[in-house]
């Protein structure tokens, strides 16, 4: 069927519903005029007569919307509107009005309709919509396990009953047209619904309205409404029914599942589950659902569809960065390592300036999402004139929730730094947290929320040529992001971060810190920022970094596509008393992709008075 032949069914369709159009063939004798917007068709068409609607605004769009009066006005070249079916129009104007009205709680409103001759006939609506009727009263009742009880709790259905009491009041304050509420016939159907979802997510899935009514007194201006809901029974939860499970044990599911047989059925209840099963990534498809046509309310199956991911992926990628040029990665992901209930990722990045191994074992996650990991990885940075190799070794445990991530582990570092014939070997071993918290609209593309990362670590460092001894380590990042008026979007970041440590003991580069780069403050090259030793660039033990921007889409065509100019500032150094952040400002476009926005900045930095092109992929912490 045409887009065009579509729309007239439709509001064909809708005429018949207000005013019983069906009558036009009849009356016009021949083929009917089809109603049309102008918009909506690329026929010529031409105007059967002017219409103005006199009334309050949103009354106004209303009427024009729903009118045959005002759908009739245009017609396609070659129909006519005959004297006797605007007659009809006309006349049926007033009462169709009016019934339209009353579904936004008018029901005494003042109609007229005048007809003005011309070369176009003018047909003027004047509505006066008088007093609107409101909610005087709502009284909402309860039979089923939802029934209020008439005698003493027995220790038995104690709990049941207090569960029952509970839901009744989340009902009753949630109601959404309540008393003092201009009465309007969508609203109360509407807040029906509500009510109904509301009770079948909170344990009773076959509830139902077994009786509702709104009394209208046109006089007193007044709508009671009185509703009886029939909860049903109080289902509880029954053995886990498992479907699509190949490789991975049943054993994995069942231990994220944190509620046994017998535990009160909620919707919340199994879709936190299935989110947490989702995290595992160790499934393409999840659906976990209540089957209520087992027949049984005190344990109901649960019915978990899956669909396992497959056992072994590899991707490959190539791929260049303004701060350490151009790369090749190979990444290998086995979700059944040598028959082991764990999953392995091992990760090879090659790159001009960064290269690095990376080996990680996990646990499958235990009913709380934590996992056991191990890794072990190979680091090279060529990014300055000194060359940093890295061997570094974790242990931990981590926990991943959908916004919340705390990770403890326990670290081995060991690393040489090389400078043309001079190198020094470092060394660190720690025991860190770290968290990490979201709470924005979108994980990769955020536009409104905040995010924060902080890790703090305590161990021992040690060196070849130095003396050795404990450190302290800290670092804290903030994310902010806020809507503005007219399109407009902001960002703000913060990056702050100290080691504490005794003068003479060297750290391993890789805990010290230094700023610069795409992530950092652009218009500065990669890590270039920091304190210098001997002059060569040496890592800081005092970081502090800001940024702030403004984005605005481009255009309406490519709404993806955003124009942003930002400020950068920061430094790092061997302490805050010795600081002095240095600026970086310039404009960029964002192109705001699936993987995350794409960040292409022209950058100056102030300190050395040139301009510098960064590239990257931004993605919310």
């Amino acid at each position: 069927m045409t887009p065009r032949a579509l729309g007239a069914l439709l509001l064909g369709a809708s005429c018949v519903l207000l005013s019983g159009c069906a009558s036009l063939s009849t009356l016009l004798g021949g083929t009917p005029p089809v109603p049309r917007s102008a918009a909506a068709s690329d026929v010529p068409q031409k105007l059967a007569y002017e219409l103005e609607v006199q009334a309050p605004s949103e009354l106004r769009a209303l009427l024009l919307l729903h009118l045959d009066l005002a759908r009739y006005r245009l017609l396609d070249e070659g129909q006519a509107l005959s004297a006797s079916e605007l007659a009809r129009l006309s006349t049926a104007a007033p009462a169709q009005a009016r019934s339209l009205l009353e579904t936004e709680g008018y029901f005494e409103p003042q109609i007229t309709l005048r007809r003005e001759s011309g070369a176009v006939e003018r047909l003027i609506l004047t509505l006066e919509p008088g007093p609107r009727i409101t909610v005087s009263a709502v009284q909402i009742e309860f039979s089923g396990a939802l029934q209020p009880p008439e005698g003493e709790a027995s220790p038995v259905d104690a709990a049941e009953r207090a569960l029952a009491e509970r839901v009744r009041g989340e009902l009753q304050r949630s109601w959404s047209l309540p008393e003092g509420k201009p009465f309007r016939q969508s609203q109360w159907s509407a807040a029906k619904t509500a009510l109904l979802t509301r009770s079948r997510a909170s344990g009773y899935p076959l509830a139902r309205l077994a009786a509702s009514d709104a009394e209208l007194d046109t006089q007193a201006r007044s709508a009671m409404l009185r509703l009886t809901l029939d909860s049903g029974p109080l289902f509880r939860l029954g053995e886990l029914h498992i479907e699509g499970l190949q490789h991975q044990p049943a054993s994995t599911v069942q231990r994220l599942a944190d509620f046994g047989p017998g535990t009160p059925y909620s919707e919340k209840l199994l879709l936190d589950f299935q989110e947490r099963l989702q995290s595992t990534l160790l499934f393409d498809r999840v659906s976990v659902e209540l089957d209520t046509a087992a027949g049984s309310s005190t344990g109901a199956p649960v019915l978990v569809r899956l669909r396992e991911a497959p056992r072994q992926q590899a991707t490959t990628g190539l791929g260049f960065n303004a701060n350490t040029g151009q790369r090749v990665t190979l990444e290998h992901l086995h979700r059944k390592p040598f028959g082991l209930n764990m999953r392995s990722r091992s990760k090879i990045d090659y790159g001009r300036d960064l290269r690095s191994a990376e080996l990680e074992l996990t646990s499958h996650p235990q009913t709380d999402m934590q996992r056991n990991l191990g890794s072990l990885a190979f680091e090279e940075d060529r990014s300055s004139s000194t060359v940093n190799t890295s061997l570094i070794g974790r242990l931990g445990r981590l926990r991943e929730r959908a916004q919340d991530e705390r990770l403890i582990y326990l670290e081995l570092i060991r690393s040489r730094e090389r400078n043309g014939a001079l190198s020094a070997d470092t060394g660190a071993l720690s025991i860190n947290s770290q968290w990490t918290r979201r709470r924005v609209d979108d994980k990769l593309l955020p536009t409104e929320g905040h995010t924060a990362w902080l890790q703090l670590g305590l161990g021992r460092a040690d060196n070849s040529g130095g003396i050795n001894g404990a450190f302290g380590r800290a670092q804290l990042k903030l994310g902010w992001y806020r809507p503005l008026p007219k399109g407009w979007h902001s960002e703000l970041h913060l990056d702050a971060a100290q080691v504490l440590v005794k003068d003479g003991i060297s750290m391993p580069d890789r805990l010290l810190f230094r700023a610069g780069g795409d992530n950092s403050v652009r218009g500065y090259a990669y890590r270039s920022l920091g304190p210098t030793l001997n002059g060569r660039d040496v890592g800081g033990r005092a970081l502090l970094t800001g940024s702030a921007e403004l984005a605005h889409p481009i255009s309406n065509n490519w709404p993806g596509l955003w124009g942003a100019v930002f400020v950068d500032a920061g430094n790092a150094a061997q302490n805050f008393g010795e600081l002095k952040p240095v600026l970086g400002y310039g404009a960029g476009l964002r192109l705001r992709s699936p993987v995350g926005s794409l960040r292409l900045d022209l950058a100056r930095g102030h300190e050395l008075g040139r301009w510098r092109v960064h590239f990257s992929v931004g993605i919310a912490l």
